[in-house]
């Protein structure tokens, strides 16, 4: 009888965890490379599955793969490792007693970095260990802790086409119920179902309670089964090392109600052992499958409520796109104390700038909180905030957190970056986090805006951020940062800002490659305020160079701090000329809190402004 044809009649038990098995006996690395190191090790776990009473065993390969194995310098034994580890299962289903299937297993990629692969790059990685698993004639495919559902259904559309063997196709969730996208349990089943999996059902991450309960609102499919391979229970850190607790009557309770919500392969995942396997094979021995069930109606969301910000005012990509916009950076202190940077926010509000953007500890170095500083430069002198938010500083918990907080203090515009890496800053002990790229994060943003948070779960409210990205023009190959910008705007960027540009010729150069692009650039330009000033941005600052002329009009001012200082705004409002006829949007950026400079640019942007409407009456 054939997998497909028992799964009718039967209630089938999968394994359990293979990791939490070698992981118990000292083993902590890459436990796909034990199939040629330690095979032995691998099969005494397959064998006490199937003693347990697993049906159905999995074999050794959920990360042998091009992407994982390259993490261990093994990239090169995809092919072996894969191949040995199907030979290890059948030689433990050999000697069993009963007959028992094979499936090779191929595990998810995506996590929460959701652009550290392209489509392309999971393509060919899972081709690549699916096709020595077809190859070795296992008997069936097991997709398994698929978080991100693009990535599923892509690489089950490739898997179907590949074969006709049964396909498992095991989605995991952060949250019962919802995928981290957002999307409900029940529609990713019926996704799935139509895509062609014969099998449909979670693993990992949640434990028997959450996956009872996500399945209480998941009909019974048409077409194909549903399978369930519950964690065992939460993790804890038990002297460095992560510990599992549950007990196996719990698991043969559970097994009972995975039955009565249609269930017909059951196994185990992280946490598991072979004592959980036997009781939930115990439970349900003899038992037929059901074949209706009441399915609990999702609890009701309540429809998500858009917080405004306090200002009120329509959102910055709005803004440059119908009018000159001018924005300014002004770097919270790196001392405390605020009251400089509250005299040049007042300045500035004044001089009729459209929004105060503030920098999350530039140069890696650790200033006054911009968040801080956005409250009190909002508060004190009526100011826009813009608050800039790196990948740096806050791992996804505190990222969320603190999305959160901007939009419960009606702090509504963002840029989001990736941020300097800590080694440059005061503290280069200190660790980068990065658990995202600045592509993640924009996405993360825009599914705030949605009312959803990075796990799935409903906010309660929608968010209403207007998201920037960074823009770097000071590059070799410009064609290519234009690439990443429509990347970025595909992710939900609504506009750019862009660092400084020191050249006429480069302004213009790159409003020729941006012009076709859907989202607005504010165009940064940042006054020089000294010879040493220049010299440092031309020699130590990545990607800028400055022309010949005006490292020359600078060093000209010698040490003459005023001359520097008007030679400086002189070069700014050539940039600034060069730009005012092909950018709406002008992105000042202050030098050592000097506020005077960008007042005055700001002022040269206002007076240009008045001067082109009244040429535009005068022609009238």
């Amino acid at each position: 009888m054939s997998f497909l044809e028992d799964l009718k009649s039967k209630i089938l038990i999968g394994d359990g965890a293979m990791g939490t098995m070698l992981y118990a006996h000292g083993v902590d690395r890459c436990f796909e490379e034990l199939n040629l190191s330690k095979p032995s090790d691998v099969l005494r776990v397959h064998e006490a599955y199937i003693q347990a009473g697993a049906n159905l065993i999995q074999t050794n390969t959920y990360g042998a793969n091009d992407i994982k194995l390259s993490r261990y310098g093994l990239e090169d034994d995809i092919r072996q490792i894969n191949k040995q580890a199907v030979e290890i299962a059948k030689q433990a289903v050999k000697a069993a007693s009963a007959p028992t299937y094979v499936f090779g297993t191929i595990g998810g990629i995506r996590s929460f970095k959701k652009s550290a692969q392209s489509l392309d790059d999971l393509k060919r990685n899972f081709r690549e260990q699916l096709y020595v698993l077809l190859n070795e004639n296992v008997d069936g495919i097991l997709l398994e802790t698929y978080y991100d559902l693009e990535e599923m259904t892509t690489v089950l559309k490739i898997a179907r086409k590949e074969t006709n063997k049964p396909i498992i196709a095991n989605v995991s969730l952060h949250e019962a119920g919802v995928l981290q996208d957002g999307t409900p349990l029940q529609q990713a089943f019926t996704t799935l179902e139509e895509l062609g999996a014969n099998v449909i059902g979670l693993n990992c991450r949640l434990g028997p309670y959450h996956m009872i309960q996500s399945l209480e609102e998941v009909p019974i499919p048409k077409h194909a089964a549903l399978s369930v391979f519950p964690n065992s229970s939460l993790p804890a850190l038990n002297e460095g090392r992560l510990v599992y607790e549950s007990d196996e009557g719990y698991f043969k309770e559970s097994a009972l109600k995975f039955r009565e919500q249609g269930a017909r392969l059951i196994g185990g995942c992280c946490g598991t052992t072979p004592r959980h396997i036997q009781a939930m094979a115990e439970a349900v021995a003899g038992l037929e499958p059901i074949t209706s069930k009441k399915v609990r109606a999702p609890k009701e969301i309540q429809d998500s409520i858009t917080v405004t910000s306090a200002n009120s005012l329509p959102p910055l990509q709005e803004i440059v796109t119908d009018r000159r916009s001018v924005i300014v950076e002004l770097d919270p202190p790196k001392k405390l104390g605020m009251s400089k940077f509250l005299e040049g926010a007042k300045a500035l509000h004044n001089a009729g700038i459209d929004a105060l953007t503030l920098a999350d500890n530039s140069l890696a170095s650790p200033r006054v909180s911009n968040l801080a500083a956005g409250i009190l430069a909002r508060e004190k002198t009526g100011t826009r905030a813009l608050i800039h938010i790196t990948c740096r500083d806050r791992n996804l918990i505190g990222l969320q957190s603190h999305l959160m907080g901007l939009h419960s203090l009606g702090l509504s515009d963002v840029l989001a970056i990736t941020g300097d890496p800590s080694k440059i800053g005061d503290f280069p002990g200190a660790t980068s986090v990065y658990d995202v790229s600045s592509f993640d994060l924009i996405s993360l943003i825009k599914q705030f805006n949605a009312g959803v948070s990075y796990s799935g779960k409903p906010l309660g409210e929608k968010t209403n951020f207007s998201v920037a990205a960074a823009f770097n023009p000071n590059v070799r190959h410009l064609d290519k940062a234009v690439v990443r910008l429509e990347k970025k705007i595909a992710c939900g960027a609504d506009y750019f800002i862009s660092q400084p540009l020191y050249s006429t010729e480069q302004i213009v150069e790159v409003y020729k490659a941006t012009r076709n692009l859907k989202a607005p650039i504010y165009i940064g330009i940042m006054p020089l305020t000294s010879s040493r000033n220049a010299e440092f941005i031309h020699n130590e600052i990545p990607g800028i160079k400055l022309s010949d002329s005006i490292r020359e009009k600078m060093a000209a001012a010698g040490t003459d701090k005023d001359k520097a200082r008007l030679e400086g705004l002189a070069i700014a409002k050539e940039l600034i000329d060069a730009a005012f006829d092909l950018f709406n949007g002008i992105y000042l950026i202050t030098p050592f809190l000097q506020y005077d400079l960008t007042v005055e640019l700001t002022n040269y942007i206002h007076e240009k402004e008045k001067q082109l409407a009244e040429r535009k009456i005068t022609h009238v």
